[in-house]
């Protein structure tokens, strides 16, 4: 999986959960969701033997750097949620934002996020991810409603939607 792609859905998965069950410590909480992560990406990986004590591995450096993306998104979200919210509750006709999916929220914000924040990104990158990732963590219809949300902010975004600058490898 690309790094990129395997940040964001780790954003995602956080933001779900921070969304449900607020942390009063997000370092603690970050820390926590970080080793849960190694832990079950080791157990599919190997799978434990009976009676076996199972511990996260030590984060190496492709894990390091997608936790630093990764987090650099979340915060980023955490940071502008309300200025995220109203952007969606404007575009989503019909729709209360506290009835929308849970996951579909999260991804929404993630992706406009990145199109109001993030210039080493372009828009239709961030809609293209958010679409993907809509159509494999929640149902068949998502990735349509997605689309046509981020679609309609895009227009709003006041660079080109096909360029990035300066855009890092990761």
């Amino acid at each position: 999986m690309r790094k990129r792609r395997e940040a964001r859905e780790r954003a995602v998965q956080f933001l779900f959960q921070f969304d449900m069950n607020p942390a009063e410590d997000l370092e603690a909480a970050l820390n926590t969701f970080w080793d849960n992560t190694r832990l079950n990406a080791a157990l599919d990986a190997h799978g434990p033997t009976w009676g076996e004590k199972v511990v996260s591995p030590p984060p190496n450096a492709e894990d390091t750097a997608t936790r630093l993306f990764a987090e650099t998104l979340l915060r980023g979200v955490l940071q502008h949620r309300e200025m995220l919210d109203d952007i969606i509750r404007r575009h989503a006709k019909n729709w209360d934002l506290h009835r929308m999916a849970v996951v579909d929220r999260n991804i929404l914000r993630l992706a406009i996020h990145e199109m109001l924040h993030r210039d080493d990104i372009p828009p239709v990158v961030s809609i293209n991810e958010a679409v993907d990732i809509a159509k494999k963590f929640s149902t068949v219809e998502s990735g349509k409603f997605v689309n046509g949300i981020l679609d309609k902010v895009k227009d709003e975004v006041l660079r080109p939607a096909r360029t990035a600058k300066d855009t890092p490898i990761l």
